[in-house]
């Protein structure tokens, strides 16, 4: 690579002296010399008031080539005016030779090297004009010499955009296209120092000539475009933080068939969010799965519950979407209520008429009938724990659309929230309840633990109450934030249409995909006792979910493996490693769920990566709505971007050494997280990696450094 280096540079150094020394030869032109070709006249009328006079020579010989491929090669130019050709460091480097008063292609000597006629003198301070014929440039010189301009002139047009892009590296670049040739002329400039001026469909002389505006108004023209052609190919840099405002957008098509057309149909009925009717879906598939299956994780199996938080202000569509995802959930629950109050009268009925030892023998063989209640709305934890141990309920959940009476009630207000919250994800993961009372007490009993019981919670609420819950150090502390499902969907309220009458003349109890869900609600709660499995004693007992095959257990264990390296130092989930861990359990929950309401007792591929869909949301969600970085301080990303802007500043184009990055960078930046937030970045289109022979580049988005 040195060597290589090595020889570009002495070549270069050799055909400069060249052509010194070709230039060398030849003595100024003059006006007589010029004979009547008018725009070489002007051409040195303007050399003559910049004082440049002396890049026009009056060649009175042939030049015979002495450098690049055409060494040798001896080009017709006697009696011919030289232009000196500048390169971007304002070097003469060769000539142009051009014939007065001739239609001849003008000869260049030295095709190798990028250079330009400068009409003018190269400043930063200075729009530096790109023209690719010499009559326009002339042309355009006499109305732009006022504006503090310089003109680059190209005497070939096959040259111009190697000129263009050869002046670029050292200074920002002006050139003039109409629309009907801006892609064609744009185009090769993407990524360079170069700003286009789209003139309309006139050109910048039409402008000036017949328009008689001047430059500065023509810039000001409604059809005038101005590119930033360096910026043109990026595109805008993503943001690095997690915006609180900006809702993720909710997966829809992690539901598939039936289940997606009744998240749709409930969103629109009810006018809420996607996510809300999302994650009621979910709560009443996990209300009725929990009690028949279990889903696949290691070597085993754990629960299908689902812990589901919702943030929805008053008014939202929470009540709404729940009452038609959980439709036939609480006719269920009616009927076996309104049974139970009809036992229960008979029951206390025949005990009334009996003392003593037949009333003993009565309740030793007749227990009292038992609330078959299992959702709730309205409760405290304990009645519930309690219910489980006494065994009257073996499913549950807690459905609430006033997530305030789960939250801020009684238990999660006082000293035993820890003890509370602990019960719950121990019940959530292994699906058992542990409660030791005294036996002094007015609750004594000796019945102590539940085993194989299963709850699913569906809390909504408003911001009010969900922010301080989820930013409470018991709530994360005891992991039972971690277990959950978070949705902060956009708040739609404003945006609903209520007067349409196509609208209120549909009904949801008349939609077929309704009716088909509620079906199928309606068979997984009251199945026929031949279609479930059951235990020696004839208690029904969980279908153990499988993977389809081995390429579905793959897939899953791939995700969990993305999932881990994202937890590591640096990386978006590193200040989130609890909710981190749930994630796959939670996607093989969910993935079950669905399986299982299908009717199979195996999980696709498909089930998997749908439900992973969710998982992702959820986790979007968690992070932007509670940011896991340390408030006020950026994110490493946000760093490492701002460092390579800071340090890019001033070079055209703005591209760093990876060598130079990585020596240089912040401390906590370096090392092997130092690639891994570069890949980052560049997916973020902060940065591209690029390589040049054996070097890496890295070229920094040209916004980052004009913000």
């Amino acid at each position: 690579m040195t060597t290589t280096l090595q020889t570009n540079t002495h070549e270069k150094a050799r055909a400069l002296s060249a052509g010194l020394d070709m230039i060398g030869r030849f003595n100024a032109a003059t006006r007589q010399g010029l004979a009547d070709d008018n725009i070489l006249l002007n051409l040195y009328n303007l050399c003559e008031q910049l004082g440049i006079q002396d890049r026009l020579l009056h060649l009175d010989s042939d030049i015979t080539i002495t450098t690049g491929f055409d060494t040798g090669k001896r080009e017709l130019t006697e009696n011919t005016i030289g232009l000196v050709l500048n390169n971007n460091q304002d070097q003469p480097v060769t000539l142009a030779s051009v014939t007065p008063n001739s239609t001849q292609k003008p000869i260049i000597i030295d095709r190798m090297q990028p250079s330009a006629f400068i009409i003018g003198t190269l400043d930063s301070s200075k729009e530096i004009i790109a023209i690719d014929n010499l009559n326009d440039a002339v042309t355009l010189a006499y109305y732009l010499m006022a504006d503090n301009v310089t003109l680059l002139m190209s005497l070939d047009k096959l040259l111009f955009n190697g000129m263009v892009s050869h002046f670029a590296e050292a200074y920002p670049v002006t050139i003039f296209t109409t629309l009907d040739q801006k892609d064609t002329v744009c185009k090769p400039f993407k990524g360079a120092n170069v700003k286009g001026v789209i003139t309309g469909a006139r050109t910048l002389l039409e402008h000036l000539e017949y328009g008689e505006l001047s430059y500065r108004e023509i810039l000001t023209l409604d059809d005038t475009t101005i590119l930033d052609l360096q910026a043109e190919i990026w595109g805008e840099p993503e943001p690095l933080a997690n915006n609180p405002n900006t809702p993720t957008p909710y997966p829809i098509d992690a539901f598939t068939g039936l289940l997606q057309h009744v998240v749709k149909a409930v969103a629109h009925y009810t006018q809420a969010p996607t996510a809300i009717a999302g994650q009621c879906v979910l709560g009443a598939l996990a209300h009725m799965g929990q009690r028949f299956i279990d889903a696949p994780m290691g070597h085993g199996h754990m629960p299908t519950s689902l812990i589901l938080i919702t943030e929805g202000e008053s008014g939202s569509g929470k009540s709404q979407a729940m009452g038609l995802t959980h439709f036939k959930i609480r006719e269920y629950e009616k009927q076996l209520y309104a049974d139970y109050l009809i036992e229960l009268s008979s029951w206390e009925n025949d005990k009334a008429s009996l003392k003593g030892k037949e009333l003993a023998d009565f309740l030793e063989s007749n227990p009292k009938p038992q609330n078959p209640k299992t959702m709730f709305k309205e409760a405290t934890i304990e009645p519930i724990l309690d219910k489980f141990i006494d065994g009257s309920i073996s499913n549950a959940s807690w459905t609430t659309d006033e997530a305030a009476q789960f939250f801020n009630g009684h238990t999660m207000k006082g000293d035993t929230a820890g003890n509370a919250l602990s019960s719950l994800t121990t019940l959530y993961s292994d699906g058992e309840v542990s409660r030791l009372r005294s036996q002094k007490s007015a609750y004594a009993t000796p019945h102590t633990d539940a085993y194989n019981v299963r709850m699913t919670l569906l809390l909504q609420g408003q911001r009010v109450i969900l922010e301080p819950a989820l930013a409470d150090p018991v709530m994360n502390g005891q992991g039972f934030l971690a277990r959950a499902l978070i949705a902060c969907p956009e708040d739609l309220r404003g945006q609903r249409v209520w007067n349409d009458e196509q609208r209120n003349n549909d009904s949801p109890y008349d939609n077929p995909y309704l009716i088909d869900y509620w079906s199928r609600c309606q068979s997984l709660l009251d199945p026929l006792p031949a279609s479930l499995p059951n235990d020696s004693t004839g208690t029904p007992k969980r279908i153990k979910m499988q993977w389809a095959d081995k390429q579905t257990r793959q897939v899953f264990t791939d995700f969990k493996q993305a999932i881990e390296n994202r937890q590591a130092q640096g990386q978006p989930l590193e200040y989130l490693k609890a909710y981190a861990s749930r994630m796959a359990e939670n996607a093989s929950r969910i993935a079950s769920l669905m399986a299982f309401f299908d009717g199979r007792k195996a999980i696709t591929t498909d089930d998997i990566k749908r439900a992973f869909m969710l998982v992702e949301y959820s986790t979007s969600e968690r992070l932007r709505y509670l940011d896991a970085t340390p408030t006020g301080e950026q994110n490493d990303s946000e760093k490492l971007s701002s460092w390579l802007g800071d340090k890019a500043r001033g070079k055209n184009p703005p591209i760093l050494n990876k060598s130079f990055v990585s020596q240089n960078a912040p401390n906590t930046l370096r090392g092997k997280k130092l690639n891994s937030l570069l890949d980052d970045l560049e997916s973020m289109g902060h940065v591209r990696l690029e390589s040049e022979g054996r070097r890496r580049l890295v070229c920094i988005n040209p916004k980052l450094i004009n913000e």
